[in-house]
């Protein structure tokens, strides 16, 4: 156990976070990082076991924290401190030290009550308890002076650009979303070229975008709202699963992730997602009214400098034709 991390210990040995498991089983599931899951039993008890290796997985090399992000969260305390609307399955975790790149996670078995990985359109109460869920995590941590900025502003708007492909490209890696980044954002100039005049520039050097946002109200984003993440657990709980893109920013930013990567089995418009999300701000006491425009477009901007590519690579329909506009009513506030 590490030392002087009494009240929020890590192993320092995978193995021994998973001694005495029986029936280990690997499964599979919709992720593409690379990391492994495995279901366990200890002591009766069924849990599932998640091996977060730099090695294998693009998005911990992305992220550049050693052990993970989910292990620094839990380090600081932050995992421990979410409010009672959101479930995080995470019992105890390991950061291996003879391995340091190795880390694992041992979670409860929460497959149940996840959000089916299909094509399907959620309904529109998960969507409404989800945004409203996402409010509440936020402002439990607004304009928290907390040390949650694990991953940078600056990294999370990098995640999914050309300098990553690169990089997995140069190491010889075969991960499928690399590949995909590098094939589409060449494309966007051709495809969305007002959008690309606005966001190529930011993909290859954020700092602007996160300047702009750093003007607005801020607190600790999870930055990673992706249905395969979601689930509602017995009591109605959501629960969220892989806290590997957290930290310091703008809600807007997590609401504009959820959009935009969720985009095709949401049950209701995005501007109707937009408004159920700020409704939960000011029931919670939030006035949203002298920074809300601002942090919105900037976010929805943001949003584009991180999937641009993968909207690219649809051609331009409806969706792409929307964030479009988004984002070139959104360039003035960059200024």
């Amino acid at each position: 156990m590490s030392e002087g991390l009494d009240q929020h210990p890590v192993l320092d040995s995978v193995d021994a976070l998973t001694a005495g498991a029986r029936d280990r089983t690997p499964l599979s599931g919709p992720g593409k990082s690379g990391a492994a899951l495995e279901r366990v039993t200890l002591d009766g008890t069924t849990y599932v076991v998640k091996y977060l290796d730099s090695d294998a997985d693009w998005t911990l090399r992305a992220a550049g924290v050693t052990g993970s992000p989910t292990v620094e969260l839990w380090r600081r305390g932050v995992l421990a401190d979410l409010p009672a609307e959101i479930a995080q399955p995470i019992v105890a975790l390991a950061h291996d030290r003879a391995r340091p790149t190795l880390a694992a996670l041992l979670m409860e078995d929460v497959g149940p009550w996840l959000i089916p990985a299909t094509d399907e359109p959620i309904t529109v109460a998960q969507n409404e308890l989800f945004v409203d869920h996402m409010a509440a995590l936020h402002v439990a941590f607004w304009e928290t002076e907390r040390d949650v900025d694990v991953v940078p502003a600056r990294e999370r708007y990098l995640e999914l650009s050309p300098r990553m492909a690169a990089a997995e490209a140069a190491l010889g890696s075969d991960h499928l979303v690399p590949r995909l980044v590098a094939q589409g954002w060449p494309l966007l100039e051709s495809v969305a070229p007002r959008a690309a005049a606005v966001v190529v520039p930011l993909v290859e050097e954020p700092a602007p975008l996160v300047a702009a946002l750093a003007s607005t109200p801020q607190t600790f984003i999870h930055g990673n709202w992706k249905l395969d993440n979601l689930g509602i657990d017995a009591t109605g709980r959501t629960i969220l699963l892989d806290w590997e893109a957290p930290g310091r920013g703008a809600g807007a930013a997590d609401l504009a992730w959820y959009l935009a990567i969720n985009c095709r089995r949401l049950p209701v418009s995005k501007e109707a997602t937009i408004a159920a999300y700020r409704a939960a701000l000011e029931r919670r006491g939030i006035d949203t009214a002298p920074w809300w425009e601002r942090q919105l477009g900037l976010a929805l901007v943001g949003a584009l400098v991180q999937f641009g590519w993968e909207k690219a690579l649809g051609g331009y329909d409806d969706e792409l034709a929307w964030w479009e506009e988004r984002v070139v009513e959104g360039a003035r506030l960059l200024a």
